[in-house]
């Protein structure tokens, strides 16, 4: 009798300790995501795109409130100046100055390239939330690029849309920030890395103001993506974040 209290105390015990470990994983990017935006942010930032033959630069300023609002604007090249951005809830639209035209992207556009980087539309205009949209499970701890992570893997919720089919974090211990992201498509093959560089202060609190995005099978390819100024202490309501300031915002 003794002994089946000890195997039912250790199988209680290594129960709680998987549900412990489950519920840790989505506070640590919880925690991650609030560092990284905050409530509300502004920032300006510079994305280099580099082939093989040549290295293509633009400009950018960008504004955001919680999970759902989201308006990119490019200042630079003068033939892009003008294109922005704009996400309110799980809607995304885009504005094409050269055209005077805004439409809708279908959620089938959000694999694309963004900008003709190696980013997505959804890398960077995030349509779903980390948080709430996926199972998080930690996988354990590893050390990269000198800093002490969570190593954490996201697996979309099956109603989720999402290009990937399943991303892996690494997590720093001491700043709780990205350090590293992989992602995979729905065969498991690695599709691209994103490196998370260079953490200082801005705008009050500390972040990664460097990331490069390395896609798997294409050598020689990759996009920086460098944030130069960050405020996350303005005032901003969701009436910014209107179809109309899309065409007028400067």
């Amino acid at each position: 009798m003794q002994s089946k209290k000890i195997t039912l105390t250790a199988i209680f015990l290594v129960i709680a300790s998987i549900n412990g470990l489950s519920q840790d994983a989505k506070e640590i990017i919880r925690r991650m995501e609030e560092n990284m935006r905050g409530d509300a942010s502004y920032q300006e930032m510079t994305m280099e795109t580099v082939r093989p033959r040549y290295t293509r630069e633009i400009s950018m300023k960008t504004w955001s409130l919680g999970d759902d609002f989201a308006l990119i604007y490019v200042t630079a090249p003068a033939r892009e100046e003008g294109t922005a951005f704009l996400k309110r809830g799980n809607e995304i639209w885009n504005y094409q100055p050269n055209i005077d035209r805004t439409v809708r992207m279908p959620p089938s556009m959000m694999s694309q390239s963004w900008m003709g980087s190696d980013f997505t539309n959804d890398d960077l205009v995030r349509g779903v939330s980390t948080v709430d949209e996926y199972d998080h499970e930690l996988l354990g701890t590893e050390t990269v690029n000198g800093h002490e992570c969570y190593k954490i893997e996201m697996i979309p919720h099956p109603e989720t849309p999402v290009v990937y089919e399943k991303v892996v974090y690494w997590v720093s211990m001491e700043y709780y920030l990205p350090v590293k992201a992989e992602n995979f498509d729905e065969y498991g093959d690695l599709v691209s890395t994103m490196n998370f560089r260079e953490i200082k202060r801005l705008g009050g609190r500390y972040m990664p103001t460097v990331v490069e995005m390395i896609p798997e099978d294409k050598q020689g390819q990759k996009t920086i993506l460098v944030t130069h100024k960050a405020d996350f202490n303005i005032e901003i309501s969701e009436g910014f974040f209107s179809i109309q300031n899309l065409t007028d915002i400067r």
